[in-house]
């Protein structure tokens, strides 16, 4: 067990994934390892907890008492609290399916193209990638370094839609995600899955290599966003007990009684009468497939343009 002064000294750690020993296991071997326990289940009662009751209220104390077990004992498979939420938001990102890359394989690289995949669309992505390769001696500079970007593939919009729907809904069911996305690097296996696949579709839209990462960056920042405030607009019906069409209701009560915010309210009529009727969740689900749809028209316009 690695207790805190072992600990002390050492460099700050970067990611409970870049660790250089193997995860330990469950079972009472030699060491005294608590029986019953080993990091898939602390980090599946990880998930359960902070879906629950947040991350605010979590703690090591509270995730023993739900395993029945001393917080010593957790410390057998973790060695701090961050990696533990680094293991559940890894976990959480596991209920997303990516496509099978074989059915559509990355397009060959063209000359001057990027060498390596950026790392990936999530809030907060892994490492940067390294400079440019150095040219030859003697080279012209090329000021286009992918000219001929391969084909657009028909398949890419709906795909690139699917991934988008499930990030959002991953979002929406686990509010806590958002922060550890932007606190982490975010390089567990299923977080990368998740960042290549989106590589792969985007890869076979037609935009040039350089303008991919952009893409990238347009599309999952926009996500990140519209299901971080949707996450927590739900979670904040649920906590009032109320549904969100009434705490809508009961908002804008509120708002439109303020002598301050009325002129707002009423410049904003028009706006709200233009969505149509339905639910407060059916109205939001129009507003994101329409700003999605806005999105994947702006790739395709730069793919005509050559850009």
């Amino acid at each position: 067990m690695v207790r805190a002064a072992e600990r002390a000294g050492r460099p700050p750690r970067t990611s409970v994934w870049l660790e250089d020993r193997a995860p330990r296991g469950g079972g009472r071997g030699g060491g005294g390892q608590p029986s019953g326990l080993d990091r898939d289940r602390i980090t599946a009662a990880t998930v359960r907890l902070l879906d629950a009751e947040g991350l605010t209220k979590f703690s090591m104390r509270r995730l023993a008492a739900e395993l029945n077990v001393t917080a010593m004992s957790v410390y057998w498979y973790v060695d701090t609290k961050d990696d533990l939420l680094e293991l559940a938001l890894d976990a959480a990102f596991g209920e997303i399916r990516p496509p099978d890359p074989e059915a559509h394989p990355d397009p060959e690289p063209h000359p001057g193209s990027d060498p390596e995949p950026h790392q990936g669309p999530d809030p907060k992505p892994g490492p940067e990638p390294g400079p440019e390769p150095r040219r030859s001696a003697g080279r012209d500079p090329d000021p286009d370094p992918d000219p001929d970007p391969a084909p657009a593939s028909a398949d890419w919009r709906e795909e690139l839609r699917a991934l988008a729907r499930a990030y959002r809904a991953l979002l929406v069911r686990h509010p806590w995600l958002s922060s550890l996305a932007g606190t982490f690097l975010n390089i567990g296996p299923h977080a990368v899955a998740f960042q290549l696949a989106v590589q792969r579709v985007v890869r076979r839209t037609g935009l040039r290599t350089a303008g991919q990462a952009g893409a990238l960056s347009a599309v999952f920042q926009f996500v990140y966003g519209f299901g971080t405030i949707e996450g927590h607009f739900v979670r904040r019906c649920a906590a009032a007990g109320m549904s969100q069409d009434d705490y809508h209701r009961r908002a804008m009560s509120a708002v439109t009684r303020e002598p301050g915010l009325r002129e707002a309210v009423r410049d904003s009529a028009d706006l709200r009468q233009a969505r149509g009727d339905g639910t407060v969740e059916e109205i939001r689900d129009r507003d994101f497939a329409f700003a999605l749809e806005l999105l994947i028209a702006g790739i395709e316009t730069m793919v005509r343009r050559g850009e």
